[in-house]
């Protein structure tokens, strides 16, 4: 770091040389056409030594962002003519430019990524993607600062070989622009005479070029894949949306609102997955269990001894009374009253604007696809041999197992363990790398202290390796990191290794709409698919897995369909909040210290202990922290973990607060009522608030204090 400031200090060193012996002087075109005749004369009798200095001088001065480039190119043309002139000064000027594209990468790119590496993200990606032809329109329209494109640049994270060749080529003609005009500079005045206002609007276009070429070459691509399809005159409808799940619900519930006719088709259960097998049915479970806890630790709330008889298949049945009382939110009849026609039966697209559905064929002109995703099975031997269920199929249960080895360290994986373990069951869980991956080390630490305080035995770093069944028995064998091999008997396995995107059997194949490595329909980031007019959201489009992210999707995925014509929107993933559902909960937005470290943005870090909240001591509860990561030095939130109870409630706060800009000295300053674990948001404030306190105020005010009582 030191000799990067030395570099800095050299540079700037040089830079103050250069004005305070007014260099630049010497730059200027009286200088130079007073100068001209004894120029060319010099270039006459030793051209390759003027040559070089030249291209030196001009090097040294593009390099370090010194004033007079516009001079120097003149200089060229009116010393070396234009077809000698052009590549000397192309040449030197992008070698010059590339040394102070060096100079402010290596100098200030990285404290610059740590300190705005968030804001600069997308900025990072749109250049890792679009780099050159940025560059490029750049380059080519004379009017932005030279000097500016260079340090700008440098603070990316664009390579350098794209940078020289795109400031080479991109600079080529506005270079032999000046250096025509140089070869005749007698005929100049100022320097504004070079660029007329028709000649500044060709640059413009030719910089528009390379964007107009993409995309006219994108349109002749979507008219070739429509080609093979015959359009329908008319259309049947606005809008089909396949799949009823969180997102497909949404999306036909805001096409009905805005008056379109739309059509909602599922082959399965209205609710999808969160109403059917995830969300709701793991919640009621949670809670039962919950109580169950509650009852085992009743001393601790002054009550000597309290028992409680329990049947699992009454505690199942409540599972699913749960879903039925929640169900009729999600039903055919609802949608239908909204004004969504609703169909029952598997949906085939067949052409880009038609949807067959029980031997029917709807004409649209936009499909939403909200088919979801379904639990992943791993391909582990002598599984199909043995009693598995996935996070689906574990609610047919109307018998506890003895003994139960749950596959999965994620959140499914450990709520579903801990549920089951307060439930009476003998629970093993099996991860192959960490508990609660995605989780900072402290947040993970504190959910496997409690699912082992609940009987879970926990195994990570351990692989399963086979199933093997007997007449009697049935069991998985796993293997360690050192290689060695346990037998885990089981009565039920419940594999929850994550989710896989739906995306066969309905027409992907048959139109080419690819799919990433991870399965999901890939779509740009408004949510189309290599067709302008189908539309995928929701855990089968990713990246997100969560139903309030395949809620969030579906606005953008459904308005774009229906309005595309007259704009369409970006979907915004810049404030994206979830939650695990063990006990302590887990609850997180914005950047983890792991993400941050591993982005290379700059942040503080603020805690608070929920042991010292004055509601968590009076509830017993008084476990877990919140974190916030802020900006350095200010009190912008760059992310949030929350870990106790109700942590998912406790997260809504602040979550608002990044969505709106808002800061910690802005909860600070909101009453909280007293009470209550939200009030744990205010103290982490203040933690934040005490660590930045301006110190030499207090000081200062306390020497007024003590002139006060004098």
């Amino acid at each position: 770091m030191k000799n990067r400031w030395w570099i800095l200090a050299l540079l700037g060193l040089l830079m103050a040389l250069f004005f305070i012996f007014d260099l630049g002087r010497f730059f200027s075109l009286e200088t130079l056409k007073e100068s001209h005749y004894d120029l060319q004369q010099a270039y006459q009798e030793q051209p390759f030594l003027v040559i070089g200095l030249y291209s030196f001088t001009y090097i040294v001065m593009a390099a370090l962002s010194l004033p007079g480039a516009t001079v120097m190119t003149l200089a060229g043309g009116a010393m070396f003519g234009i077809w000698v002139g052009v590549p000397v000064v192309i040449i030197s000027a992008t070698i010059g430019a590339t040394l102070a594209f060096w100079a402010a990468r290596y100098v200030l790119r990285d404290s610059v990524q740590r300190r705005f590496g968030d804001r600069l993200k997308i900025i990072n990606e749109g250049l890792e993607r679009d780099g050159v032809f940025y560059l490029f329109s750049l380059r080519l329209v004379p009017a932005f600062p030279f000097f500016l494109i260079n340090l700008l640049m440098g603070l990316t994270t664009i390579r350098s070989a794209t940078f020289f060749w795109a400031s080479l080529v991109g600079m080529l003609a506005g270079t032999a622009v000046y250096v025509n005009a140089g070869t005749q500079l007698a005929a100049i005045t100022h320097l504004t005479d070079i660029l007329s206002p028709a000649l500044i609007g060709s640059f413009v276009l030719l910089a528009a070029f390379p964007w107009l070429a993409r995309w006219g070459i994108g349109m002749v691509k979507t008219r070739r894949l429509y080609a093979r399809w015959t359009k329908p005159v008319q259309f049947d409808r606005n809008l089909v949306v396949i799949g009823a799940g969180a997102a497909g619900l949404v999306s036909s519930y805001i096409a009905a609102v805005t008056r379109a006719k739309v059509t909602l088709i599922e082959g399965h259960k209205m609710g999808g997955d969160c109403l059917n097998y995830g969300c709701v049915p793991s919640k009621a479970l949670i809670h039962s269990a919950a109580f169950l806890k509650q009852v085992k630790n009743s001393a601790s709330l002054g009550i000597a001894t309290a028992t409680v008889d329990y049947n699992f298949s009454d505690v199942m049945a409540r599972v699913q009374r749960v879903v039925s009382t929640v169900e009729p939110h999600d039903s055919v009849e609802r949608y239908t009253k909204l004004g969504v026609e609703v169909l029952q039966g598997k949906a085939t697209i067949t052409s880009p604007w038609s949807v067959e559905v029980n031997g029917q064929t709807l004409t649209t002109r936009a499909i939403v696809i909200a088919t979801g995703a379904r639990p992943a099975v791993p391909n582990i031997p002598g599984l199909e041999a043995v009693r598995y269920y996935t996070s689906d199929t574990i609610w047919s249960l109307t018998q506890r197992p003895d003994r139960l080895v749950v596959l999965g360290g994620g959140p499914i994986g450990c709520e579903l363990a801990q549920t089951f373990a307060r439930l009476g069951c003998q629970v093993t869980q099996v991860e192959m790398g960490d508990l609660m991956a995605r989780e900072d080390a402290d947040a993970a630490a504190l959910v496997k202290a409690a699912l082992q305080a609940d009987g879970v035995q926990i195994l990570t770093q351990t692989e399963a390796v086979r199933c093997e069944k007997d007449a009697d028995t049935q069991c998985l064998i796993v293997r360690n990191q050192t290689g060695e091999e346990t037998v885990l008997p089981f009565d039920a396995l419940l594999c929850a290794v994550g989710r896989a995107p739906r995306t066969e059997g309905f027409g992907l194949e048959e139109l080419g709409i690819p799919v990433s490595s991870r399965r999901t329909i890939e779509t740009n980031a408004k949510l189309q698919t290599i067709y302008p007019n189908i539309y995928a959201c929701g855990d089968v489009a990713g990246p997100y897995q969560f139903t309030h992210t395949a809620a969030h999707q579906a606005w953008y995925a459904s308005v774009n369909a229906l309005f595309g014509d007259l704009k369409r929107f970006k979907v915004d993933y810049s404030v994206i909040p979830w939650a695990t559902f063990t006990d302590p909960e887990v609850a997180r937005v914005g950047l983890s210290e792991n993400e941050a470290k591993a982005q290379g943005v700059a942040f503080e870090v603020t805690r608070y202990d929920l042991g010292d909240l004055d509601r968590a001591i009076a509830d017993e509860a008084a476990h877990g922290f919140v974190k916030v990561l802020t900006v350095p030095g200010k009190d912008r939130i760059l992310g949030v973990t929350i870990v106790g109870e109700h942590a998912s409630d406790l997260l809504a706060e602040f979550v608002l607060a990044m969505k709106h800009g808002l800061g910690l000295n802005k909860i600070l300053g909101t009453i909280h009522t007293y009470p209550t674990w939200s009030e744990a948001n205010k103290y982490a404030a203040g933690e934040w608030k005490r660590a930045h306190a301006p110190q030499w105020l207090l000081k200062w005010v306390e020497k007024f204090h003590t002139k006060q009582r004098s």
